[in-house]
């Protein structure tokens, strides 16, 4: 019995839900107000060009601008490829005094050098 009153509550609230939404949306089928220009009737087919065909070629615009750069460098791109391993982005500095351990007591090499 329960499950019955729950769902008939669920029902109630999806009805008074939609009940609102429908009664929100009326005024947006008024007709056009007069004094104002008739709408232009709107081709399908550009329709569907311009809210289908442009998106989606400034989709593939942004996945070109995204990908040929690294294709053009050899890089795989393909989901799933092995990734590279010990990868540093920007790599190790091959300067002198940075990344390597002190040699000898008058080193100058590695950390901050600090003294007591």
């Amino acid at each position: 019995m329960t499950s019955l009153v729950t769902v008939l509550r669920r029902f109630a609230v999806v009805l008074v839900a939609a009940g609102v939404l429908a009664a929100v949306a009326a005024p947006a089928g008024a007709d056009t107000p007069e004094g104002w220009p008739a709408e232009p009737d709107v081709d399908g087919l550009h329709a569907l060009f311009v809210l289908g065909a442009i998106p989606l070629g400034l989709c593939l615009l942004l996945a070109a601008l995204v990908y040929l750069p690294a294709m053009a460098r050899g890089e795989r791109v393909a989901p799933g490829a092995p990734e590279v391993e010990n990868q540093w982005l920007g790599g190790p500095r091959k300067e002198p005094h940075e990344l390597t351990a002190p040699e000898a007591e008058d080193s100058h090499t590695g950390g901050a050098s600090a003294r007591w």
